[in-house]
């Protein structure tokens, strides 16, 4: 019972140390379990929600449109658990200016249902439900009508461009006929699409950069008052899918399978299947027109001959008028009455040559039988014409069938291809990877101070563990005394380090989260393995320290304990060798200096803690700047132009022309801009594998005029870079790269994330779907977005080569239709205001599709989440730093009574005591500054480069400003150590300290 009595009463004597281990703890278990925390909710809410919802696992496309044929054949598929087929439209409307949005079927089989927020589900013809976003844009509500126009070329897929064939067949198979939606519409509900969890009032309405969607916006409507059997795309849900997390590499594993299957077997099978269906209808279409026309020709051809018979029987009677008339006048001159009326009883025989010359004859001479003559012969001869022309048109077209008809291409797709799931999965794995970092920083300098605490408590009861040994007590019993002391630290700092890091840090990062995205069904959840670990894992480390400072004080035996510990022998330190410099310092100067570097232990702990929580700031300030910086330099440094300007190809040359027309422009490119798909090649000819796949980025396709290829240096910097040390890169001088015929520039932030550099095969999919293997001839200087830079010339040779196999009989390459330049990059006069005002204004024109202003973007370039994370972690490193500098305090002070309190008695003022030690402890803190300002700077750089992003690269950036906040942000912790550590120096008793300890 004495035991233990001494023990309480040594732990609540060491309460100071008690609270240091504690806090530490605290600390590093809520930064290893707070960001964690907060990512698995979210990705626990969105994966519930998707299950709920039945967002698809797989959607699969296709340049055709899929029949009743390709929707059976996939749900013959193992282990596809449901098949739901879809049918889109795209439509246009006016909403201060042209705007473009998908009516989208809600299908009928539960997959990809939208989440009902406000109103109703539509259920009749006319009625939809649309997105908040759509509201907050137009002001609409509830009840609200609008008026949409279907696009003229109706879409064949949902979420790529695609091309049908040359003839523009859509309608196949006899009754496949393209989806069509009603265009008078009602607004009856507000509801959230589950494949886009994009806030539309939060953070990211600023997030341009990071839209994917091909449409402004999506109207859902009921099945009831859609026309046409055709499908735009088929969602399949994967058995087992829905038991495992979205976010997990199981899942993946899972689809994984299904996908292979398709893309192995049905795949090959339906997009011949589907091409030989395109050319049936075709040849049907062919034969029914052949067998209408020969039917109009039949009818035209009997109107003519009956026409033409009863213009003969007129003609050959009056021939037989004539005739009888003439043989009865040669009967009233002859002498026989007999003979005049036999002759007059019957009509005269003529021969065929004689009825001849009489019909020609009577004709001649009757200008009526004449022009009724000419009309019969012209009939005729025009019908044979066309039965001619149609003939031959009809050959014609038999012939260019096959080669009218491109080949099927099916496009599997996984959720990685939705854009809003994957910038929502790629925040949370970048958040999350920094979460996974900086408690290694936590723990080791925990550890360290541990070591530091514990090292000194058992050497203050040297004598008292020695008497303990002495008595008969186990060293195993008497090291519980400081085991025991860290570990109840440890928990209590870990039990309230789990409460700040599943419910105070997840709480503030699903703020911010619930800012950028709606996740409906969010609630903060706890992880009793990952939290128990948590704890575990600072126990082990400060036990560990703890073991160790026991075994190095009790390997000693009991006599050697109950002896005072012998003072250190004096040595010189290297600036003493230093004369010069020694020689001019004073003494208390020399004092100090001796007792910084002789004491390497305590120099070691010191100048690596600070050091490490230095870092810590200097690395959190590294990567906010990094982030900061990123809409200025991609906007005003690397693109060049104030304004990119975008059409569809069918209004190209009026925008081109409104824009040349307003005088606001300086210089001009035009170019040809697409979205699409940028992906590692797998060696073949491109067109295999699956679009959308976790080694592929969404991509702008930049295609540049031959003749303009210069040019495009001064609208965008082209700089190249290259990979360099722990995740850096080297970037090469400005306008040392040059685009040309052979391969494409690729973006920075698209090369970064797949691991591609010059020289590189990659897989290019264009804004029609077709893809080809393409050659990176360099990687540019890219931060935001991914532009690949393409020559016309080359993309003439990647997109066209494929096509040329079935059009090259048919059409020369110099006959092949030119690019569309449907996009303008300019300078613009004026300020940065009136710059925005003027891209505001060219929105609304109808040519418009979409205006960029480069001035507005660099402003208004924002990422919050990054911000909000950042923040956290500068504040957790401050404490870190405050709880690290009090334990060294402390500890130094506790090491130091017997010579404080000397200094007392030989004369020295409280203020001089407290210059004495602080003294050190500053010069120590600058020391750690000095290097943890480095350190923080290359650690940052690590981080920040790990943070792999869709459509983004982090160069790193730290400011001189971040620099001094890290530095002054230190000191002033050390400052304020001191308001703490002073009193404790008044109150140590120079007669009770200076007492013999035999």
């Amino acid at each position: 019972m004495a035991f233990v009595k001494d023990m309480l009463r040594m732990w609540a004597h060491s309460w100071k140390r008690f609270i240091s281990i504690a806090m530490i703890t605290l600390l590093g278990v809520a930064v290893l379990t707070g960001i964690y925390a907060g990512c698995r909710d979210a990705f626990r809410s969105t994966d519930r929600f998707f299950d709920a919802q039945g967002l698809h696992d797989v959607q699969v496309l296709s340049t055709a449109g899929l029949s009743n044929g390709d929707i059976a054949a996939l749900r013959k598929v193992n282990g596809v658990a449901k098949v739901q087929a879809e049918r889109s439209q795209e439509v246009t409307f006016d909403l201060d200016g042209r705007k473009s949005a998908t009516m989208q079927e809600i299908g009928t089989n539960g997959i990809d249902q939208p989440y009902l927020q406000e109103g109703r589900m539509p259920k009749k013809a006319g009625e939809i439900a649309v997105t908040r976003k759509f509201i907050r844009d137009s002001g609409k509500h509830i009840g609200s009508r609008l008026t949409v126009t279907p696009e003229s070329a109706s879409s064949d897929t949902s979420d790529t461009s695609d091309t049908n064939g040359a003839d523009g067949t859509n309608e196949t198979n006899g009754t496949d006929e393209a989806p069509s939606f009603p265009t008078k519409l009602t607004i009856v509900g507000v509801v959230l699409d589950p494949q886009n969890l994009s806030n539309p009032d939060g953070y990211s309405a600023m997030t341009s950069f990071r839209s994917t969607a091909t449409t402004d916006y999506t109207f859902f409507a009921p099945s009831d008052g859609v026309t046409g059997t055709l499908c735009t795309s088929a969602t399949l849900l994967v058995k087992g899918a829905a038991a495992e997390s979205t976010f997990d590499e199981s899942y993946e594993n899972t689809v994984k399978q299904v996908t292979d299957r398709i893309d192995g077997t049905v795949k090959t099978d339906r997009q011949k299947a589907r091409r030989q269906e395109l050319l049936d209808a075709g040849n049907r279409k062919i034969a029914d027109a052949r067998a209408e026309a020969d039917k109009k020709f039949a009818d035209a051809q009997s109107q003519i001959d009956a026409n033409r018979q009863q213009f003969n029987q007129q003609v050959d009677q009056i021939v037989s008028m004539q005739a009888g008339a003439a043989a009865a006048g040669a009967a009233a001159n002859g002498a026989n009455a007999g003979a005049a009326a036999a002759a007059g009883a019957t009509t005269p025989q003529l021969d065929e040559t004689t009825r001849e010359t009489m019909r020609e004859t009577i004709i001649a001479a009757s200008p009526e039988l004449t022009q009724a003559k000419q009309q019969l012969d012209q009939a005729q001869s025009q019908l044979n014409e066309q039965k001619a022309s149609t003939e031959q048109t009809l050959k014609t077209k038999e012939n260019e069938l096959k080669t009218s008809i491109p080949q099927v291409r099916w496009y599997v797709q996984d959720r990685q291809s939705l854009g809003g799931f994957s910038a929502l999965k790629s925040d949370l794995d970048s958040i999350q990877s920094l979460g996974n970092a900086f408690p290694i920083v936590f723990l080791l300098v925990a550890v360290m101070m541990s070591l530091t605490a514990m090292a000194r408590m058992v050497e203050e009861d040297r004598s008292l563990i020695g008497t303990y040994v002495g008595l008969g007590y186990g060293r195993l019993a008497v090291a519980s005394r400081y085991l025991l002391f860290a570990l109840l630290a440890c928990l209590i700092g870990g039990g309230l380090g789990l409460i700040a890091g599943f419910l105070g840090i997840p709480a503030f990062l699903l703020v911010v989260l619930q800012g950028m995205y709606v996740m409906p069904g969010l609630r903060l959840e706890y992880d009793w393995l990952y939290g128990s670990l948590g704890i575990a894992l600072f126990v082990v480390g400060v036990l560990a320290a703890t073991i160790y400072a026991c075994v190095q004080e009790m390997r000693q035996t009991p006599a050697s304990l109950l002896r005072p510990k012998a003072p250190r022998a004096g040595s010189r330190i290297l600036l003493e060798r230093i004369r010069p410099v020694w020689n001019r310092i004073g003494f208390l100067g020399k004092v100090t200096a001796r007792n910084i570097f002789r004491f390497k232990s305590r120099l070691i702990m010191t100048v690596g803690g600070v050091a490490g929580c230095t870092a810590l700031i200097v690395c959190g300030l590294a990567i906010n700047d990094t982030v900061a910086d990123l809409g200025i330099k991609q906007y005003r440094d690397i693109y060049q132009y104030d304004l990119m300007v975008v059409s569809d190809d069918s209004d190209a040359s009026a925008m081109r022309t409104k824009v040349a027309s307003d005088g606001r422009v300086t210089s001009s490119l035009d170019v040809r801009i697409e979205s699409g798909d940028l992906a590692i090649s797998g060696g073949g000819d491109g067109d295999s594998g699956k679009a959308g796949s976790s080694g592929s980025e969404s991509i702008q396709l930049v295609a540049v005029p031959e003749k303009h290829l210069s040019d495009l240096g001064e609208m965008v910097t082209l700089q190249p870079v290259s990979s360099g040390m722990l995740g850096t890169s080297g970037v090469g001088k400005t306008g040392s790269l040059k685009l040309d015929d052979d391969g494409v520039i690729v973006a920075q932030s698209a090369a970064s994330a797949l691991g591609v550099k010059a020289g590189s095969k990659v897989r290019l999919t264009n804004g029609d779907g077709v893809r080809a293997t393409a050659k990176v001839s360099a990687v540019n200087r890219n931060l935001i977005g991914s532009d690949v830079y393409v020559s016309e010339t080359y993309y003439a040779k990647l997109f066209d080569s494929k096509d040329a196999k079935n059009t090259k009989n048919s059409k020369s390459s110099e006959d092949s239709e030119a690019l569309t330049w449907n996009a303008v990059l300019a300078k613009l006069s004026g300020s940065d205001t009136s710059q925005t005002d003027y891209v505001e204004s060219l929105e609304e024109d109808s040519s418009v599709m979409k205006a960029v202003s480069c001035a507005h973007m660099a402003d208004s370039f924002k990422f919050d989440l990054m911000g909000a994370v950042v923040a956290l972690i500068v504040a957790l490193a401050g404490g870190l730093a405050l709880v690290v500098l009090f334990t060294l305090a402390n500890t130094n002070v506790s090491e130091r009574v017997r010579e404080m309190a000397t200094l007392k008695v030989l004369g020295f003022f409280d203020r001089e005591v407290h210059h004495y030690v602080n003294r050190e402890m500053m010069i120590l803190t600058v020391m750690g500054v000095i290097l943890g300002l480095p350190l923080g700077r290359l650690v940052g750089g690590m981080l920040t480069m790990a943070l792999n992003m869709p459509s983004l690269y982090f160069e790193v950036e730290v400011k001189p400003l971040s620099y001094v906040i890290a530095a002054a942000a230190t000191m002033t912790f050390a400052l304020l150590v001191q308001l703490f550590v002073n009193p404790v120096l008044d109150r140590i008793d120079p007669i009770s300290s200076l007492k013999s300890v035999e």
